[in-house]
């Protein structure tokens, strides 16, 4: 693979060649991994484009794909390029997906200014597939403005979309009965912004309502450094009417400038590196169990544990030490 010529493809934003690489990307073969890393390292030295990554997580049902189809025909009619990463929960039967999203938005996917790219979850914890991290700085090497990252669902463990992107919406409908309780507190306190959709037609009050409630639950909250004056908010939108997108957008990129102002922004990057550096690493050492030999003895060691001949403990230790040697 010439990978000079594919990174210079991608940095003149051939839609093209960006679907390709992510494939690549995302690609679990050693050879390709290779290809990967080398065409990262060679768009990082053709210098720091910047767009705003824009993470979204939201109950099942809530509207994420309608939301995300208006919210990117708004941003793309005031000439904004804009990439979504659409992350579809893989059976753990099966290990297949849908991957449906792109057809939920039909009016963003045939629009000249927009990138939609639907991935499987496979067995990645944190609502977000293995490799979108990488996807999102392809997408921002190709140029685009912004880069919306949509998550699998809601929880404690689909937090991850938080450590690599700029901002973190959670998206949430009105009248969710004990939906406070659902959502749990580490996920309202990543939130930048909670947007309350569905404000249209009869449930427009309710939704209302429900926005105080956030809002009011996100005052008591403890007060983050990298917050200004009245953040995290809680806002009302429709996806459906169109409504409420402007203002939200408009915040968006309130809070994003203030940080900028202050340091925050930068220093936040800086830290998502690190952390994603220690993510690989893991998932380095994690890659080494599923090698032929280790596989082996892990079933051995497994067996003697069945067996009754050794505990569970003392099995992992002899396991550890093996991958030492």
């Amino acid at each position: 693979m010439d990978i000079d010529a594919l990174a210079e493809k991608i940095a003149a934003g051939d839609r093209r060649s960006l679907a390709r690489a992510i494939t690549l990307v995302e690609s679990g073969r050693a050879d390709h991994r290779a290809d990967a890393v080398a065409l990262l390292e060679t768009l990082a030295r053709k210098g720091d484009r910047r767009a705003l990554r824009i993470g979204l997580s939201g109950t099942p049902g809530v509207g994420k794909s309608t939301f995300i189809e208006a919210f990117g025909m708004m941003l793309t009619a005031r000439g904004l390029r804009v990439a979504v990463l659409a992350v579809d929960p893989s059976s753990a039967r099966s290990g297949g997906s849908i991957l449906g999203d792109k057809t939920r938005m039909e009016r963003l996917s045939r629009e000249p200014l927009a990138f939609i790219r639907p991935s499987p979850s496979q067995s990645q914890l944190g609502g977000v597939a293995r490799r979108s991290r990488e996807a999102v700085a392809l997408c921002e090497a190709a140029g685009f403005d912004v880069v919306l990252v949509e998550t699998v669902g809601v929880g404690q463990s689909e937090t991850m979309v938080s450590e690599m992107t700029d901002l973190f919406l959670l998206l949430l409908a009105p009248a969710g009965g004990d939906e406070l309780q659902g959502v749990k507190r580490g996920i309202m306190e990543m939130a930048d912004m909670i947007l309350v959709n569905k404000a249209d037609g009869e449930l427009k009050s309710t939704a209302t309502r429900t926005c105080a409630d956030y809002a009011g639950a996100l005052r008591l909250l403890r007060k983050r450094p990298q917050d200004p004056e009245g953040f995290p908010k809680a806002m009302t939108v429709s996806a459906v009417e169109e409504t409420g997108l402007e203002g939200a957008w408009d915040e968006m990129q309130a809070l994003s400038d203030w940080r900028r102002e202050n340091g925050f922004f930068d220093a936040r990057r800086a830290d998502q590196a690190r952390y994603w550096f220690g993510e690989d690493v893991r998932n380095g050492l994690l890659a080494r169990l599923m090698e032929s030999g280790a596989r082996a003895r892990m079933a051995e060691l497994g067996d003697a544990v069945a067996a009754g001949e050794m505990t569970a403990t003392a099995a992992a230790e002899e396991m550890l030490a093996a991958l030492k040697s």
